[in-house]
């Protein structure tokens, strides 16, 4: 079954990622390193092992084939992203690693870590790489190395990444996929040493561009962001998280010197505005209700603001500390997410554009009836296959937020926030975000205390928002198993 083969090319590229924080431990940690390099060579012999059971045969894989890879991926990769927490002697349960690893890998960067100074650097650099290996897409790797997946490359990629955009870098998704990722090293690689050269260590940057290219938001500080008080890092943080929340085939277009094509994008210009008009009002509100001076309050404003949209989850402060009125527009851009075609989570922002456009029209279809009236983003028309798909969306991730936020209810303990704790929780969760919004699991907590099954929860509603919903749920339908 070609989906077995390619889990096992799936498997041992997670391997050979943990080779980096074994390589590591070996010079800085040498306690650690044999427990590193042990998981490291399991897994890569697991997947080889897996791939050699199979067909030499180049698989093509159907559409409901491409959906099960993609889930399957993932959760394999969650498991096995884990063992390097369970074996590490970080006192850590299958439930935290778990919890951890998909946190690492969907890029929503929640953690369950009370005090990462008390973290090995090895485990920390392995918490990045997840979300590193995360932000651009397990499949997307696969598809950009191995062009053993063939055909199925294509259902492969739309079952991962199934967000509305028109933009193609190449007709062969394959050579999409080796552009995505080397725009995604390049971005990375110019992050590491700007950071490095601006007063970071050198450890610290490489982890820091891993998870702000990634809009995963891990870093290696309980601080966060905030343990670096200089506002040049700050606001080279801001730059890059914003980029990274960009669509990647508008970022090649830049590169390429089209830059025409890029600024009349409907997309990026809602974005673009969206940033800055909610940092210029929100610094505003900091300055009348937390005596801030003009500079700090829109660095602190703009710092937030693109964190969450982008679903980065960096801090710079405990913005819950603040007006209860700021918390609440916090609470708000959970929602947003940034473009599609970039490595943030959340709804974005082209859903909120066409189903903002079809419900204006609507109101002026229900005064003239007989008119032939089109959603137009920018001056493409948008099909009604896709205003349909972003209207079933936008219900089911509401559907979802419902479900979850009711079974944290019943899961969490009883306190007097715990309806504001499971709201937050499993918002910032599903959009991918990170950090929740107040209550006892704010900015600056963990969520260490949540209960084993709230862990699980929680970790579930991750990986469907990751993947944007349809390509988890559309597996528990009856027509996704019927042959026609």
């Amino acid at each position: 079954m070609p989906i077995v083969g390619i889990l096992g090319v799936i498997i041992s590229c997670v391997g050979l990622l943990m080779l980096i924080p074994a390589i590591y431990s070996l010079f800085f940690e040498s306690h650690l390193s044999k427990y590193l390099f042990a998981t490291s060579f399991f897994t890569i012999v697991s997947g080889v092992f897996i791939f050699k059971i199979i067909p030499r045969d180049k698989p093509i894989l159907d559409k409901r084939q491409s959906y099960l890879l993609v889930l399957f991926a993932w959760l394999t990769t969650a498991i096995l992203s884990a063992l390097p927490y369970l074996f590490s002697n970080i006192n850590f349960d299958w439930s935290m690693a778990f919890f951890e690893s998909m946190s690492g890998l969907t890029t929503t960067g929640a953690t369950i870590i009370k005090d990462l100074s008390q973290i090995p650097k090895s485990i920390l650099l392995w918490r990045s790489l997840t979300q590193w290996l995360g932000g651009m897409g397990i499949i997307v790797l696969t598809i950009a190395i191995f062009p053993l997946l063939g055909l199925g490359g294509v259902n492969l990629f739309s079952a991962e990444s199934p967000g509305p955009t028109s933009i193609k870098l190449h007709p062969r998704i394959k050579e999409t996929a080796k552009r995505l990722w080397l725009i995604y090293v390049g971005l990375t690689i110019a992050l590491t040493f700007i950071l490095f050269f601006e007063g970071m260590t050198f450890f610290n940057a490489v982890n820091h561009a891993l998870t702000t290219i990634a809009t995963g938001g891990f870093s290696t500080h309980n601080e966060s962001i905030g343990f670096y008080e200089s506002p040049l890092i700050q606001y080279t943080i801001i730059l890059f998280m914003f980029i990274a929340g960009m669509n990647y085939s508008l970022i090649f277009l830049s590169l390429k010197g089209s830059f025409r094509r890029v600024i009349v994008n409907a997309e990026l210009k809602l974005y673009f505005r969206l940033v800055f008009i909610m940092a210029g009002l929100i610094a505003v509100l900091i300055m009348i209700t937390a005596s801030f001076s003009a500079e700090p309050a829109f660095r602190q404003a703009l710092f937030h603001v693109v964190s969450l949209v982008t679903t980065t989850g960096y801090i710079t402060s405990d913005y819950s500390l603040w007006h209860p009125f700021l918390t609440f527009l916090f609470f708000c851009l959970l929602f947003c997410g940034a473009c599609s075609g970039s490595t943030s989570g959340g709804i974005k922002v082209i859903r909120h554009l066409v189903f903002a456009k079809n419900a204006l029209l609507e109101y002026k279809r229900m005064l003239h009836s007989n008119a032939m009236l089109r959603v137009r983003v920018g001056k493409e028309l948008v099909k009604q296959s896709i205003i349909n798909n972003v209207l079933v969306f936008l219900l089911t991730y509401l559907l979802v937020f419902f479900i979850g936020t009711t079974l944290m209810v019943l899961v969490l303990p009883r306190t007097d926030l715990i309806l504001l704790d499971a709201v937050s929780l499993v918002a910032t969760s599903l959009g991918n975000v990170g950090p929740a919004i107040g209550g006892e699991y704010g900015p600056t907590n963990n969520f260490f205390e949540i209960p084993v099954l709230g862990k699980y929860i929680l970790s579930i509603i991750m990986l469907i928002g990751r993947l944007e919903i349809f390509t988890v749920l559309i597996i528990f339908t009856s027509y996704f198993w019927k042959e026609n």
